[in-house]
């Protein structure tokens, strides 16, 4: 028996899906039974790809991994998903959804082929370092990512997660004495305390003051009030932006503004840090999104689709001179998984998928028919409930009048069977981050039902 999204419950909680942690929180007070009960967990191991009924899957989540959580998972229908390839996401009721959220990490789709083969590989091999010795596997994922960053960025420290890429960026541009940062408004760069204190919404900034002294807001695509914030710290600065501000809201700065941001750092003695973790890896329609520009930062971050959609990685990628502090220390910035030999096994057969499938031209023409589709199937509803359509690459925006309707229609989509995003940055954006792997019955699924679920939204908000 399939379960569908409870959208009733949704609404009558105010909840637009998934909410803010306070929000869960209120909600988790309200629901009835959000305490967990006093029963025991079997205790019994059992097989991790056979979830546990779902009475028992939500007690595991009020129990071990917070109440607000669990009762999302109770008004989104309880679906737990079990199974996934390509652009198809599979739950344990039977359900099967085509995935075009997944937070931009599935260029490549899920499991691809070539990616778990890698990593398959590499466990019957060695799946973790020593550390002591050299590793073969980084060393060439390390080369095969260098070959298509820009000229010059030559030097790879791989992480876990882009937070943690976040994380390394800040202490090598302290390590050059650049101990000011001036990120941007919406700018969404992880939620570590490094990060977080870069990331510029109070949401999630607030509860965790104080955070890193000395960071500076400017408005997204300003020059200008760059320019001043710079002025005010010269020599002693990095700038964070991102290409295209993904959890902003897909806000697509004017033609121009990298470089602008570019020569003003150079003008100033500032790092430049290119936040590409969303943006990079062909999302964009291009291997990054500086490349439109042909601009080139002091260190880039990569991520999200650097994992293959198989295993979390990320990096940081730099120039000689910028990476020097690291180069010459080896331990002053390390951990313990990071650059995991089975982590570079799937970042390395990433980039070596994508070379020989052209996944990066295939994301460009691909993007540009989405984003189509999705401006006409929104069309009879400008200006009454949509506001923009706007997106590049594989990286697309619905921004609406009203926030309300952005949980409307991601329910509505679920329910249908699409998954799509919302914007953490942005709560009146609805995000699409497809994969490259899209077939032609599958789109012409989903603009079907982005169709349909568009008008059942706009009926209910007019009611």
């Amino acid at each position: 028996m399939t379960r569908s999204p409870d959208t009733t419950a949704v609404r009558a909680a105010g909840a637009t899906p998934p909410p803010t942690a306070v929000r869960a929180q209120e909600a988790a007070e309200r629901a009835e039974g959000a305490t967990p009960p006093t029963a025991a967990v079997p205790a019994q191991a059992s097989d991790p790809t056979d979830p546990a009924p779902l009475t028992d899957l939500l007690d595991l989540y009020l129990r071990h991994i917070g109440s607000g959580r669990a009762v999302m998972g109770r008004v989104l229908g309880g679906m737990a998903e079990v199974r996934s390839e390509g652009p198809w996401i599979h739950t344990d009721d039977g359900r099967r959804l085509l995935d075009f959220g997944g937070y931009g990490v599935f260029i490549l789709g899920h499991r691809h082929p070539a990616v778990v083969a890698a990593v398959h590989r590499q466990i019957d091999a060695h799946p973790l370092a020593s550390r002591v010795f050299l590793e073969p596997v980084a060393a060439r994922a390390a080369q095969a990512l260098a070959a298509h960053t820009p000229p010059g960025m030559d030097y790879v420290h791989f992480v876990n997660s882009g937070a943690e890429a976040t994380e390394a960026a800040l202490k090598l541009a302290r390590a050059h004495g650049r101990n000011a940062v001036v990120t941007t408004r919406k700018g969404f760069h992880g939620k570590t305390l490094g990060a977080l204190s870069v990331t510029a919404n109070a949401t999630y900034q607030t509860p965790f003051q104080p955070l890193l002294p000395d960071i500076a807001q400017v408005g997204y695509g300003d020059a200008g009030e760059l320019k001043q914030a710079l002025g005010a710290r010269r020599d002693r600065a990095c700038v964070i932006v991102e290409p295209v501000q993904g959890e902003g809201g897909v806000h697509i700065p004017e033609p121009g503004y990298l470089t602008e941001v570019a020569a003003l750092c150079r003008e100033f003695g500032a790092l430049l840090v290119v936040d590409e973790i969303q943006t990079g890896m062909g999302r964009l329609g291009t291997w990054w999104g500086v490349d439109a520009e042909g601009v080139r930062p002091d260190l880039l971050l990569a991520g999200k689709g650097l994992s293959g959609g198989v295993v979390p990685v990320a990096a940081l990628v730099a120039t000689a001179e910028a990476y020097a502090p690291f180069s010459r220390d080896p331990y002053l910035h390390t951990s313990t998984f990071g650059a995991s030999p089975i982590a570079c096994a799937a970042a390395l057969a990433a980039v070596e998928t994508m070379e020989r499938e052209d996944t990066v031209a295939r994301a460009a023409t691909l993007g540009a028919r989405i984003l189509a589709g999705v401006r006409d199937a929104c069309a009879p509803y400008r200006e009454i409930l949509v506001r923009d359509v706007r997106g590049r690459g594989l990286l697309i925006g619905i921004e609406f009048a009203e926030e309300r309707a952005v949980g409307e229609l991601l329910l509505e989509l679920i329910t249908r069977g699409v998954l799509v995003n919302h914007s953490l940055n942005s709560t009146r954006v609805l995000r699409l981050t497809p994969p490259a792997v899209v077939a032609d019955d599958a789109l012409d699924l989903f603009f079907t039902t982005l169709a349909e679920a568009l008008h059942t939204t706009a009926v209910r908000m007019a009611g």
